[in-house]
């Protein structure tokens, strides 16, 4: 009999399902536990990387890093170990095959329904592969899990709203991951640098303006604010380049349209080459900070 019943992907901040594995399984007791694993994904975000929630004849495994989590529901006689070593496998090939913008844009559930065929591929490779062969990627799961365990939760957890528990059931909570970026190249550094001196430029031209408009009518308003959100937003823009953010391309882009909209107000302060140059480094700044991933590790477990 199959260990690894059903496996599916999953982003974090929503619970919105990416990909699903074919569904051969309707008993009472196996779509029971479908059901609870959907309420356990829109409160993902709530728990550290790793999980399981034990129930009577299934237990759901979960791994998350960053905005994709893998779940799976196995049966009871499937090990911790080769559970999170399927999870952490269908994590990678899932995020070898699709970016981190794609997968923050998907507005529709199941949008990458075509990755179906890649977590069959890999279910039926850790159902019937003999277990010698993954012996030492298991193992080097096990101590992992030895070293941090899983948060334990009961099926029964999952139907609590708002992470509220019911009864006397507790819960430890372990820290979350902290998220590992790229090094910082070259480029990226400069691009901090000049990010600094547009917001510092924003900040100064922003104060000044202020000093000597506290008599002016309201139009001038305005224009401290063109200089004054721009210069937020390059401080922002820095941040996001140097530290790991959910939907980091939704803020990339609300950064980048401030700053230009505000440097376009601004055409009668500033001449054309200098609107040209902060709405640049802006574009810079923007392409830095997307293309700075998380840090890869190689996984162990692959199919």
């Amino acid at each position: 009999m199959s260990m690894i019943l059903f496996a599916c992907v999953v982003r974090v901040r929503d619970g919105l399902p990416l990909s699903a594995s074919t569904d051969f399984y309707h008993t009472q007791d196996f779509l029971e536990c479908r059901r609870r694993l959907k309420t356990l994904a829109l409160r993902l975000a709530q728990y550290p990387g790793r999980g399981s929630a034990e129930g009577r004849d299934f237990n759901i495994h979960f791994s998350s890093l960053g905005d994709v989590a893998c779940m799976a529901i196995c049966s009871r006689q499937c090990p911790a170990a080769m559970a999170f070593c399927f999870l952490e496998t269908l994590w990678w090939e899932f995020t070898a095959s699709y970016d981190i913008t794609c997968i923050g844009l998907a507005s529709r559930p199941y949008a990458f329904l075509e990755f179906d065929s890649i977590i069959q591929k890999a279910k039926w490779h850790f159902n019937y592969v003999n277990s010698t062969q993954m012996e030492s990627s298991l193992q080097k799961i096990q101590e992992e899990l030895d070293f941090q365990p899983p948060v334990v939760l009961t099926l029964e957890d999952t139907d609590v709203a708002n992470g509220v528990m019911n009864g006397h059931t507790q819960m430890h909570l372990e820290p979350a991951p902290n998220f590992r970026m790229e090094p910082v190249t070259a480029l990226g550094v400069l691009s901090l640098v000049l990010n600094i001196m547009c917001a510092a430029l924003n900040l100064i031209r922003g104060i000044h303006l202020a000093e000597h408009s506290l008599q002016v009518a309201h139009e001038e308003i305005g224009n401290i604010l063109a200089f004054f959100i721009p210069f937020i937003a390059c401080i922002f823009q820095c941040y996001l380049y140097l530290f790991y953010s959910p939907a980091r391309t939704v803020k990339v882009v609300l950064m980048l349209l401030f700053i230009c909209l505000g440097n376009m107000y601004l055409h009668g302060l500033r001449n054309l080459w200098q609107i040209l140059f902060h709405i640049g480094v802006a574009f810079l700044s923007s392409y830095q900070i997307l293309t700075r991933q998380l840090q890869e590790k190689q996984s162990d477990c692959g199919v």
